[in-house]
């Protein structure tokens, strides 16, 4: 029989974190160990915070499942047990690893994706201009990612073009601006060498979209959880940005890699914030994606042990010691 382990982590940030309508300040975790045959698997969930999911609620849900899984439950039977959700993610995540300890094959090898270098997006949260260019210019990586609401957004991004003119700039405006907005800054942004504006418009509130040439490639987030959103979204953006979290587990994601490939979109994979095991599983997406961002450990005051290791922007492959 299976031994099944759930607990809630507190990581802190080393300074809050501000997006459109939210303020981080650490990062509340569900963490799953399932362990069978002397081999243990380990994942971890942050939530999805616009769906006020928190370390309890997860706890809630899992506990929720706890018999399914001591008896044997697999990923397959995973989707039908739990919802999309941070709670979902965890679990599925520590059971790839189980199956990759127990197998002693790598989570390469089961999912038969070939590992290759992995540049990720480093991000500036929202603050004072001279704030969000200061921020631009400690970053170590070549590629830039700009949280913006509706307040001066463009003079946030020329600021940090003029700190980081080396820079490959995307934008993220969670949901914060009108289609109106978009319409006037598009333009703009793309002379300023924007790279893609992700989720300008609410969820539930983008289908001024369908129709629109915007002249900057625009990109899903909080308008596509996992497989059941991707038709919608298709219509309206020509990238996803899919997160474990939200798809509830690498499992989903995969499928929902598929399905945007099989329809000529691109790919990004991001996180909710969470340690080196959260970016892990993110990482073998990564693969299947145009650009990533699994910076989130790097904001946080300590990591797990095993940590994933950053340099100039280059994360590297997760060690089976941490997970997979």
């Amino acid at each position: 029989m299976r031994e099944v382990r759930f607990s809630l982590e507190r990581w802190d940030m080393q300074m809050p974190f501000a997006i459109t309508g939210h303020v981080f300040t650490g990062s509340d975790v569900l963490h799953v160990q399932v362990s069978e045959n002397g081999a243990s698997g380990q994942g971890e969930g942050s939530g999805i915070y616009y769906f006020a999911e928190t370390g309890e609620s997860m706890l809630a849900q899992a506990e929720g499942i706890r018999s399914e899984l001591e008896r044997g439950a697999d990923r397959r039977a995973l989707r039908k047990l739990l919802p999309a959700g941070g709670a979902r993610n965890a679990i599925d995540c520590a059971l790839w690893d189980l199956e990759a300890k127990r197998s002693r094959r790598s989570i390469w090898e089961l999912t038969g994706i070939t590992p290759t270098k992995v540049v990720t997006f480093e991000t500036v949260g929202i603050g004072s201009l001279a704030e969000m260019a200061a921020g631009a210019k400690r970053l170590d990586s070549p590629r830039i990612k700009v949280k913006l609401d509706g307040d001066d957004p463009l003079a946030r991004v020329r600021a940090v073009r003029e700190a980081r003119p080396d820079a490959l700039i995307i934008v993220d405006v969670n949901q914060g601006w009108t289609f109106a907005q978009l319409q006037a800054l598009a333009p703009a942004f793309r002379d300023l060498g924007v790279a893609m504006i992700e989720q300008p418009l609410p969820r539930g509130g983008d289908e001024a979209l369908e129709g629109y040439r915007s002249p900057v490639p625009l990109c899903a987030d909080e308008s596509c959880i996992d497989t059941g959103e991707f038709a919608q979204a298709a219509r309206r953006y020509r990238m996803i940005n899919i997160k474990l979290d939200k798809a509830g587990g690498l499992t989903e994601a995969l499928d929902l890699a598929d399905l945007a490939q099989e329809h000529g979109l691109e790919l990004m994979v991001g996180n909710m914030m969470g340690t080196s095991l959260a970016m892990a599983p993110g990482y073998v997406l990564a693969q299947l994606c145009t650009y990533a961002d699994l910076d989130g450990a790097l904001y946080l005051t300590r990591d797990r042990e095993h940590a994933m290791r950053y340099e100039h922007g280059v994360v590297a492959a997760p060690t089976p010691a941490l997970w997979g």
